[in-house]
C-alpha cells in the first residue's frame, strides 16, 4: 500500500491513550511524519492519557477563563508548533470554542495548505440566540476544506449547517482493531444460574450506575442478574454506597485491563451503559455482546441498532427499567443480537474504516485518487 505523501499536523485540546492507536496507526500511513499537537488533561475531564509510540508530539498550552459558562480556550503555542512542524495538512478539532483554531487556518490558507474540521456535528439551536449561533458555527465550519464526521448523524448536521456533502467525510468513532478471531459463543444458562450484566467505563456521576441499580431492583426475582461494575474514578465510593442500599449484591472488579478485562467480556450476557460517554461499548460489541445504552451524541447510533441493542434517552429511568426487563426475558434473542454486534464492528466500525475515512479526505484535499 502507497504511503499518503504528506506531513500531517493534528490538533487536539488533550491526548486521551484511547486515540494513540488511531495516531500511530495514521502515522504509519504518512510519508512524512505526522505530529499532534495537544494540552494536558485536566481531574475534570477523567480521562487517562496516552503516549504516542510512532506519531511525534507537542505539548499545547492550554488556556481557559476560569468559571467560563462557553468553555472557550486557546492553545497559545500553535502558530509555533505550526512554524516549526510545517505541516501540509493541518486536521483540527471542528470546535468553534477552540478560538486559537482559525488563526491556525488562516497560517495555513495564507501557505496555499489545507485544513481538514473532525467533529461530532454541529446541532442545531432553537430561538433567535440560536440562529445567531448557527450562523457563527456555519461561518466557523466555512473555513475548513473538508469535514471528517464521526458518524452518519454527525455528517447530516454538518450539511444542514451549510458544508457541501462532497467535503463531509465519515470516519467512525473506533477504539480497536477489527476483530481478528471468531465471536463468542456463549452457552446456555443452567438452572438457576443468574445472567450477568456488565458496566464498563470511567467511574463518573455522568455514568449514572444509580439507575442501573434500580433498575436491576425493579426485575423480578428470577431475573435479577449478577451485575459486575468494571472500572475505577472519583465517583467510585458514592457508586458503591448506592449499590449497599439498592442492589448489594453488585460486584465492583475496579480498574481491569487485558485478559483480565476479556474474561469478564466473555463471561457476560449484556452489556449496559446507562449514562453518556462510553467507547467500551465497541469493545462490547466485538465480544459479541448486545447492548443497552443511553443516546448520547449521535456516535452510538451507527454502533447500536435494533439488531443488536437499545438506545434509551437519558435519564429514563421507566424505559431502562422496562428495556433490562425485556432483554433478560430472552437470552436466546440475546445470543443472536450478540451476533450481529460482532458483525458491525467486524465490516463496520473499527480502527481500519476510521483510517479509511481520513485517508479519503486527505487524497481529496490534495486531489489524488
Amino acid at each position: 500500500m502507497n504511503k499518503l505523501p504528506v506531513r500531517i499536523a493534528i490538533q487536539q485540546r488533550i491526548l486521551p491513550a484511547y486515540r494513540v492507536p488511531f495516531f500511530d496507526a495514521l502515522a504509519e500511513r504518512c510519508e512524512r511524519g505526522l505530529s499532534v499537537f495537544a494540552g494536558k488533561a485536566s481531574p475534570e475531564d477523567g480521562v487517562i492519557e496516552g503516549s504516542l509510540k510512532t506519531a511525534s508530539f507537542q505539548l499545547a498550552v492550554n488556556r481557559q477563563i476560569p468559571g467560563d459558562p462557553l468553555r472557550l480556550m486557546f492553545q497559545t503555542n500553535i502558530l509555533d508548533w505550526l512554524n516549526e512542524w510545517q505541516p501540509d495538512i493541518l486536521i483540527a478539532e471542528a470546535n468553534p470554542r477552540v478560538l486559537s483554531t482559525t488563526g491556525a487556518i488562516r497560517w495555513m490558507h495564507h501557505r496555499g495548505r489545507k485544513v481538514i474540521g473532525w467533529g461530532l456535528g454541529a446541532p442545531m439551536s432553537d430561538g433567535a440566540l440560536g440562529t445567531i449561533k448557527k450562523s457563527l458555527r456555519s461561518q466557523f465550519l466555512q473555513q475548513f476544506d473538508a469535514i471528517v464526521s464521526y458518524s452518519q448523524a454527525g455528517l447530516r448536521q454538518y450539511e444542514m449547517a451549510g458544508c457541501r456533502s462532497e467535503c463531509v467525510f465519515i470516519a467512525p468513532n473506533a477504539v480497536t482493531a477489527r476483530p481478528s478471531g471468531k465471536p463468542v459463543e456463549r452457552s446456555s444458562k443452567k438452572t438457576g444460574e443468574k445472567p450477568v450484566v456488565l458496566f464498563v467505563g470511567r467511574l463518573q456521576e455522568r455514568k449514572r450506575l444509580d439507575m442501573l441499580f434500580i433498575a436491576c431492583v425493579a426485575l423480578p426475582e428470577h431475573l435479577k442478574p449478577e451485575l459486575w461494575i468494571v472500572g475505577d474514578g472519583p465517583a467510585r465510593a458514592t457508586f458503591e454506597s448506592q449499590a449497599r442500599s439498592i442492589y448489594p449484591s453488585a460486584r465492583f472488579w475496579g480498574a481491569r485491563q487485558g485478559a483480565e478485562l476479556d474474561d469478564l467480556y466473555r463471561k457476560a450476557d449484556l452489556f449496559v451503559l446507562p449514562g453518556t460517554g462510553g467507547l467500551a461499548v465497541q469493545q462490547a460489541l466485538a465480544f459479541s455482546l448486545p447492548v443497552i445504552v443511553a443516546e448520547a451524541d449521535g456516535t452510538q447510533s451507527d454502533l447500536v441498532r435494533p439488531q443488536n441493542g437499545w438506545q434509551l434517552s437519558p435519564g429514563d429511568q421507566a424505559a431502562l427499567n422496562a428495556t433490562l426487563k425485556e432483554a433478560l426475558s430472552d437470552l436466546p434473542r440475546l445470543r443472536k443480537m450478540g451476533a450481529a454486534s460482532f458483525q458491525i464492528v467486524s465490516r463496520e466500525v473499527n480502527l481500519e474504516t476510521m483510517l479509511a475515512g481520513f485517508e479519503k479526505a486527505i487524497k481529496y484535499v490534495l486531489a489524488i485518487d
